[in-house]
């Protein structure tokens, strides 16, 4: 049999990026590389091991929606997991392909798991390149101090400064949202050798029986903590998501099964997604994105399609 039948498409209609697709190296024997995801976020998070974080920066924190994400701290992710999900995601459509169905990450998981804010306004704007005298100004205006020239490490501040957000907190914040159950230690002395290829074979073999459509229980403690601020109307909304030059498209139609509904045929993939694939925003300084995609935020404002 032709690996590429197993991994690939069989019909390129709506799969029609599969030889710029990583599962394509798949039949070509490049089996057991692993993707390695870059984070920054170490420094942070170790010191907010042993300190606690100031209250009035916690309120702030909490009034801006991203509270949740704090109290969830650093997540330990796995490498190989990730690298075999990849193999599973398809651009064209914005979900994972598995034996099952395509399911993908909704806005329901979003606010569910990280407790955060899905409605709003987009995240977009001009691409400035600051100075540090212009970031020093900045910290002066919002943190009321100006850090020295020398504490400045690119886009960054030196840490000698955290002492001056922390304290004992009084505990009137919610509690920590979903996301948090999967805060905790790992112990990888037993892990198989090569589990990309486990991982990927049990996604390659599985039953309808064994993936479960609805994970959340909506009735535990954690998620009735936030569930005054949920916006459930946005949860099956096709909408566009914006991030400076990101602009992704929701298609909660594709995954209706996520939401208990039957699922039927999706139509076909809007060409025009994939475009915006293509931008970047390197070497674009002064570039103002809410310019570049004021139709996508017009779409997001005025016409989002509810199921």
């Amino acid at each position: 049999m032709d690996r590429r039948a197993v991994y690939g498409p069989r019909d390129g209609t709506v799969l029609s990026q599969q030889l710029q697709h990583r599962s394509d190296d798949i039949p070509e024997g490049d089996i057991d590389v692993v993707l390695q995801a870059k984070r920054a976020d170490g420094v942070f998070w170790n010191y907010f091991k042993d300190h606690d974080m100031h209250v009035r920066v916690l309120d702030v924190l909490h009034q801006i929606g991203f509270y949740g994400v704090y109290r969830c701290g650093r997540l330990v992710y796995d490498c190989h997991l990730i690298t075999a999900l990849v193999e599973r995601w398809r651009p064209e459509t914005h979900t994972f392909h598995f034996r099952v169905g395509e399911a993908t990450i909704t806005l329901e998981d979003v606010q569910i798991i990280w407790a955060l804010p899905i409605d709003g306004l987009p995240v977009t704007g001009l691409d400035i390149e600051r100075s540090t005298e212009e970031w020093q100004i900045y910290c002066r205006e919002y943190l009321g101090f100006s850090p020295d020239e020398e504490a400045f490490k690119g886009l960054g501040v030196e840490r000698l400064y955290m002492d001056q957000v922390q304290v004992n907190i009084d505990r009137f914040l919610p509690a920590a949202p979903y996301g948090a159950i999967w805060n905790c230690r790992h112990n990888f002395t037993r892990t198989v050798r090569t589990t990309v290829r486990v991982i990927r074979d049990i996604l390659d073999n599985m039953q309808e029986d064994q993936f479960i459509w609805q994970p959340h229980d909506m009735d535990s403690d954690r998620i009735m903590a936030y569930a005054a601020d949920f916006t459930l109307e946005l949860w099956r909304s096709t909408c566009p998501l914006i991030f400076y030059a990101i602009v992704e498209i929701h298609h909660p139609e594709r995954v209706l099964r996520q939401f208990g509904m039957r699922q039927n045929i999706p139509e076909m993939p809007d060409s025009r997604d994939m475009t915006l694939h293509q931008i970047s925003r390197k070497a674009r300084t002064g570039t103002d994105w809410g310019v570049q995609h004021i139709l996508h935020i017009r779409r997001g404002k005025d016409d989002v399609t509810q199921l």
